[in-house]
């Protein structure tokens, strides 16, 4: 995908928001001759960078540069909810019984007609992330798209939506593109209830796996989906620089240090606003 803005320059990215993807080829030699194709798109565009996000690496003399910080945390799901429950350490199914004690939190699964209350929650965490959040059409067209294999579930406490979170089911693999939950009520383990709901739906629907997303390793994140069970997978993404870094476009390069710390002081409202349009430029 070719990515042009003002706010960061040109870049060509194997499809920059989806959690992995790269050249699919039976061969060695057929992916370096697709690896070469794509470098060609990359000069005639007059790109930065050409990132390939692979899990494992492809052999090409110009792909010198790799970023492998970062991992796929994935869980191999059991047949039954009562068999996941028995895996999980004492600690997490204390965390996941908290809230489910309390009676004043609520499940609802549903489509569109909830995408304005998941909208709302990932905002306000975007924002506090210093990410400028996707739009919501963007969201509304994956719904649309995969009727009967994307959904949104919504946890509220005392009917209001505190954790909400996008699933879309593959073929055998379960993928949650967006999770998110308010900080305010982290004390309430809404986000480990959330997700206990998530495992559980997967394995209702008969799936065998269950994809956490990208996370750095030993990051808190990492962590987090880690307590489930997950085992990291490789993320090998490989880059052909023409202008500065492969590293340039990543939030730790500490070249947009500022920029982040100014846009968690923005109000919710001016992110959801701007937002869109800035993080159609970011690979």
């Amino acid at each position: 995908m070719k990515m042009d803005t003002r706010l960061f320059g040109r870049f060509v990215v194997s499809l920059p928001d989806v959690n992995t993807v790269g050249v699919i080829a039976d061969s060695a030699e057929v992916a370096s001759l697709l690896v070469g194709e794509a470098i060609q798109v990359a000069d005639d565009f007059n790109a930065k960078n050409l990132e390939l996000r692979h899990e494992q690496l492809v052999e090409h003399p110009k792909l010198v540069h790799q970023v492998t910080d970062k991992v796929h945390m994935r869980l191999a799901l059991p047949a039954t909810d009562e068999e996941l429950w028995s895996q999980l350490k004492s600690k997490v199914r204390s965390q996941i019984r908290k809230p489910q004690r309390n009676t004043d939190f609520s499940v609802e699964w549903g489509g569109v007609e909830l995408l304005d209350q998941f909208y709302d929650v990932f905002c306000q965490n975007m924002r506090d992330l210093g990410t400028p959040p996707f739009g919501k059409a963007l969201l509304a067209s994956i719904l649309d798209a995969f009727t009967d294999s994307a959904e949104i579930c919504c946890v509220r406490l005392g009917g209001s939506t505190v954790a909400s979170a996008l699933l879309i089911h593959g073929p055998g693999t379960t993928q949650v593109p967006s999770s998110s939950s308010l900080r305010r009520v982290n004390s309430t383990n809404a986000n480990m209830l959330m997700y206990w709901h998530l495992l559980e739906r997967s394995i209702q629907r008969g799936q065998s796996e269950f994809d956490f997303g990208r996370s750095s390793k030993d990051s808190g994140t990492f962590r987090f989906k880690k307590q489930w069970g997950a085992t990291p997978h490789p993320a090998a993404w490989q880059h052909y620089v023409r202008e500065g870094s492969a590293e340039d476009m990543r939030p730790s390069s500490g070249k947009y240090d500022l920029m982040i710390k100014t846009w968690k002081k923005l109000p919710v409202g001016v992110t959801r606003l701007i937002g869109p349009s800035i993080v159609r430029g970011i690979p």
